[in-house]
This record gives structure tokens, sequence and C-alpha cells, in this order.
């Protein structure tokens, strides 16, 4: 009986009518499932490229506003911009190693003008997706996502022990605020209830935060001077277009892409129990590239579809839109206040590093059971290992590109998930579909 009475709710239904009251925890709920992840990009590539507090801080004030927006616009399409189903939208991980080459090379400028032009391009291909789509299947997206975890596990080691370039790095004072942090998010995962599991990363944060500051590594004297509201700056800055550089991050767009077209077909299966639809696929891959580009315009890295947010809308079942929006028009509310990006900007790298390392190393269990899930047949083994072996043991090595190209070398030398995905890809076009009926 509570089954059916589930069913005929309608916060468990796509367009439901859900009072405000309502709506709003369960918004709340994907905004603190998915608010540090939002951030952390842009905190990490921020460090790499050595850029001043106040415009990181203004960059995660842009990040809130932009997840937003664009959480906005996959839950109510413009155009053919928009899925129209419940997913949410953030600052992608994905881009984190590409971007802290790209931008140790050349400058944060050359990242945003790469990923103008990349997101360009990706929502173009958004738009034409039928044509190509079937040229990535499962095996390839999931490989993807293990490879995508491997690659920022020593960034998360990194912060872990105080950040890049840190002189002290190492000291004991950011191994034991690591440390607090990530059996802090341990211990609330393993002894919350229900939906509070969800909550895990936050009150390590908030731990972490604690111990960090009567340690000395929290600073808020810049807290004072910050606005009460702000508006984030259009272009603050000059962007930059270097060809290898574009060339890199378009293939991160492609990557991003297979990630969206995983998360969305798994949001109409666990959530809407029926398969996506091509024109669903279509707007979501558009959405995820066009408003990385206008995420771009404000100096901000680009957003993807939430995997996380999937994975909480598989336990509640929860997947009204509307309830879901409060939480998109919460985001954009929090980014117009900067001294919350003062704030968030104040995490001390061993607290970033001991929520980054639980993330991280989830991406790559989400990879392995997604390989799982494709099946070990002999097939798709071998493009799971070849592909992973290769992108991973080459990248750990990257003299072994020194006969190609500068070009090729500047890509993929030390980019291990454009490797994967590059071979990943070219397996599955060579190796026949009747591998395993072969003798």
């Amino acid at each position: 009986m509570e089954k059916d009475n589930k069913k005929l709710d309608p916060i468990y239904e796509l367009d439901g009518k859900v009072s405000v009251g309502k709506a709003i925890p369960f918004g709340l709920q994907h905004v603190l499932a998915m608010f540090v992840a939002n951030i952390a990009p842009i905190l990490i590539v921020a460090g790499v490229v050595k850029m001043p507090p106040d415009q990181s801080a203004a960059l995660i004030q842009s990040a809130m506003i932009i997840a937003g927006i664009g959480t906005l616009i996959q839950l109510y399409p413009l155009w053919r911009i928009g899925s129209g189903l419940p997913i949410v939208m953030g600052i992608s991980f994905t881009f984190v190693s590409v971007f802290c080459v790209v931008g140790s090379k050349y400058g944060y400028g050359a990242v945003m003008g790469a990923a103008l032009v990349g997101g360009i391009l990706e929502g173009i291909l958004g738009l034409c997706a039928r044509y190509w789509r079937r040229f990535i299947p499962p095996i390839v997206a999931a490989t993807v996502v293990a490879s995508i975890g491997f690659s920022l596990l020593g960034i998360g080691a990194n912060s872990f022990g105080g950040g890049f370039g840190n002189p002290n790095f190492g000291d004991a004072k950011y191994i034991i605020v690591g440390t607090i942090t990530l059996v802090s998010c341990i211990g609330f995962n393993v002894l919350a209830k229900s939906f509070y599991k969800q909550l895990s990363v936050l009150f390590g944060l908030v731990v972490g935060y604690i111990a960090a500051y009567f340690y000395g590594l929290v600073d808020l004297s810049r807290m004072a001077t910050a606005k009460l509201i702000a508006i984030p700056q259009f272009m603050p800055f000059e962007m930059e277009f270097h060809p290898d550089a574009i060339f890199a991050i378009f293939l991160i767009f492609l990557v991003s892409a297979t990630e969206t077209i995983g998360d969305t077909s798994a949001m109409t299966a666990i959530g809407l129990r029926r398969n996506v639809s091509e024109k669903e696929i279509s707007g979501s891959i558009t959405c995820d590239g066009l408003v990385s580009s206008f995420s771009s315009l404000f100096g901000c890295m680009p957003i993807t579809s939430f995997s996380q947010n999937v994975g909480l809308i598989a336990m509640t079942k929860v997947v009204n839109r509307f309830a879901i929006m409060t939480g998109a028009v919460v985001m954009i509310m929090a980014g117009l206040f900067p001294a919350l990006g003062v704030l968030l900007a104040s995490l001390p790298e061993p607290v970033l590093g001991g929520c980054t390392l639980m993330m991280f190393g989830s991406i790559v269990v989400s990879g392995i059971q997604m390989v799982a899930a494709c099946g070990y047949t002999q097939r798709n083994v071998t493009i799971a290992s070849l592909a992973m072996s290769i992108g991973i043991g080459f990248t750990q090595v990257p003299a072994i590109f020194k006969i190609f190209p500068a070009l090729v070398k500047n890509v993929f030398a030390e980019n291990c998930v454009a490797v994967v995905f590059l071979v990943a890809l070219i397996l599955n076009f060579i190796l026949p579909e009747n591998m395993d009926e072969i003798r």
C-alpha cells in the first residue's frame, strides 16, 4: 500500500504539481549533494595556475550561478538545448587534468579560449548526436569514466599533502587536517541514515575546516572587504587561442559528452523506468557544450551532468522537475553573494584533499561498475584493459612520446583520459563484433 501511495505522490512524477514548501527541501538536498564537487575543480586549477585568491573567489561565485543556469536549461529546455530531464549540472572534474597542463603552459586565458571553442563544437555535435552516438558504445564510456578517476588521484593526494608547489608539502599539520577530513567523511557515511549519507562530504568539509582553523590554515581576512551583492564579471580574463590547447580540450569535451550520454541514459532508466530518447540525448549534450561556452565568458570552467545527483535520484526516486528547479534557484541566489565565495575559497588544500580523495575514488569505482555492467566479454575486456594500460601507463612515462610532434605531445603526453578515450575508440572500430565466437 505504501508503494502505491508513493507512486501517486506528485513528487515522484516528472511534472507533478508540488508546493514550494514541499519542493525546497528536495531541491536543497541536490545542492548539498553536489556543491563541494562543483567548486573543487576551480580551486584545483586555480591553485595550479597561481590565481590570486580574489579571482578564484569570483570564479566560485560564477560557478554556482552557471551550475544553476545549466540545471534550469536541462530541466526546461530552450529550443533544442536541454533534455527536459531532472539532470543537475555542475563544474566538471573531467577537465581538471588537461586544464592544469594547459594552464601551466599558457595561462588561464588559454584555458578559457579553448573552452569557448570546445563547448561550441560539442554543442554542434549534440545537435547532430543521432548521426554519431552509435560509435561510442557503453564500454568506451565506462573505460573513460574509470580513467578519469585514476587521473585525478594524484591531484587529490597533492592537495592532501598541502597543495602544488607548497615548500612545506607533507608537513604534519597538512596530513593531520587531511586525515581528520577524510575520517569524518567516512564516519558520517557509515553512521548516517537515509539520504543524510549524501551529506558526508559536507560534514567532513565542516569538521576539516574547523581543524584547519585551529592549525592556522584558514585566512578570512578578505571577508571584511567582500561586497554584499555582486554580479559576475564578463570576460574577466583575456582569452587566448592556441591550436594544441583547443585540440586537447575538445577531446575532453568528447569525453564529457560520453559521460553525459551515460548519465542521461541512467536517469531515464532509473528515475523514469524507460529508455532514453534521441531528442533527450541530443538536448543533454547540446546543453553540456553551449552552456560550457557561456560559462567560459565569465571565466568559469565547463559544466557537465553530475553523476552523484543521478545516484541521489536512484535512491530517493524523486524526479519532480519543479522540486529540483528550486535547488537550481538556490545555487543562483547563493552565487550572487561574494562573501560566500570568499568563504569557500578559503578552504585549505588538505581539507579539499581529504574530501576529493573520497570523491575521486568513487569515480574509479563507478567506472569499474560501468565496465562490469557492460559484461566481461573478450571484446569488452580487451578494450578496457588495453585502453587503460596504454592511457595510464604511457602518461606516467611522458618521455615515451619523444618521437611524436609537439602537438601530439602537448595533447597526450600528460593527459591519460584523452589517450584512453582515443585508444578505446580505435579498438571499438577495429575489433570484430563476434570476437567471442571466433575460435
